[in-house]
């Protein structure tokens, strides 16, 4: 049986500093049947010119260049140019180990029902490799359940199986501008089955630059729109538009109204089968945090201090945050300082726990 053919789709905007690594990153994976889909969606920087210069040299890109239309509109274009079986996502300024490709695609050939496979990742921050640790909640819990309240896969590590994904399904919406990802992975998760490799199998580059980084209050209200109409379609309809209220500004009322709504979530997942609680239980305990992050981002320790107090989640908070959350309410500015200081902490413990790239990734020109 002849290997399959792995398209890998690259949507690229502006990615001069990355995209060589990226590029040779896939053109030495040592899974060799594949094809390079590289759109260039408007760069104004030498994007196109580099994605020339390696086409020269390997006939396996194909390049399609032209006005800049977004993220989805490039995403979906390339799912109608693929010609593969297996349509594997890379992004511009992230890297791929060599054996990417051959552990995804050994993968569908032992699970040929599989619509859809992860991986874990490393992240790089500027020169340096954090290392990844394997998430037990990928393990224990079903991933149909988990895809309701999050992104299940990072985007880059993810490869679609076009045998089993409809083409009807297997395309990007529009209306989920920012968090694409999330509802793709959910409505196939919610149809087919879905594995992860928990083995990282992808440097992805953290930078200011980034989509995630620059579109992230968008990203979030994405999400929360999301979550609420999982929710909802699983007859959770405790307070409708809370989420969504949530997600356009974090006020008073809409914390108390989001705390309320994690307790409400809690007492529901408390009446379900004790075969699914468990997955449940992880979603919710993630949508949490997530909602915990959003009002923290917001610099105003007094909204953080009602969450916890709210939802009783304050032993859920690592020791170090709960100092400056607790002055939260009394003294924000004194907060705000603690606060500080501990993301600074947590920067120098990620450095100190990091090792350099060159040690990890292999010789790859930064152009």
């Amino acid at each position: 049986m002849p290997a399959p053919l792995v398209s890998v789709l690259l949507p690229i905007y502006n990615a001069e500093p990355y995209l060589a690594a990226a590029l040779e990153s896939i053109l030495r994976q040592d899974y060799g049947r594949l094809e390079i889909i590289a759109i260039d969606d408007g760069s104004t920087d030498r994007s196109l010119e580099i994605l020339r210069r390696y086409q020269k040299a390997d006939r396996r890109i194909s390049i399609v260049s032209r006005e800049n239309r977004g993220l989805i509109a490039t995403l979906n274009e390339g799912l109608a140019l693929a010609q593969g079986d297996l349509i594997a996502r890379m992004d511009a300024d992230d890297i791929a180990y060599p054996s990417r490709l051959s552990r995804q695609v050994a993968v569908f050939a032992q699970q040929p029902q599989c619509a859809i496979c992860g991986s874990g990742v490393d992240t790089l921050i500027g020169d340096r490799i954090v290392r990844g640790t394997a998430d037990p909640m990928h393990q224990r819990c079903s991933l149909r359940i988990l895809s309701m309240f999050f992104t299940i896969f990072i985007h880059s590590t993810v490869v679609y199986n076009r045998k089993v994904i409809p083409e009807t399904v297997l395309r990007y919406d529009p209306r989920y501008v920012h968090a694409e990802d999330f509802d793709l992975f959910r409505r196939i998760a919610d149809r087919f089955p879905a594995t992860m490799i928990e083995d990282s199998l992808i440097a992805y580059r953290i930078h200011n630059g980034s989509v995630s980084n620059r579109h992230k209050r968008q990203m979030r209200r994405t999400h929360l729109a999301i979550v609420t109409e999982n929710l909802e379609q699983e007859a959770l309809a405790v307070a409708p538009g809370t989420l969504c209220d949530l997600g356009e500004a974090a006020t008073e009322d809409t914390v108390r109204r989001a705390a309320e709504y994690i307790l409400a979530l809690e007492d529901w997942v408390a009446t379900q089968p004790v075969e699914t609680r468990r997955s449940y239980e992880g979603g919710t305990l993630n949508l949490f945090y997530f909602i915990y992050q959003l009002i923290g981002d917001e610099q105003r320790p007094e909204l953080t201090h009602e969450f916890l107090t709210r939802t009783r989640k304050w032993a859920l908070i690592r020791r170090r945050e709960k100092y400056g959350l607790l002055a939260g309410a009394y003294a924000p500015r004194l907060s705000l300082i603690s606060i500080a200081a501990t993301r600074r902490l947590d920067a120098l413990s990620r450095y100190l726990q990091s090792v350099p790239a060159a040690a990890v990734l292999p010789r790859y020109h930064m152009s």
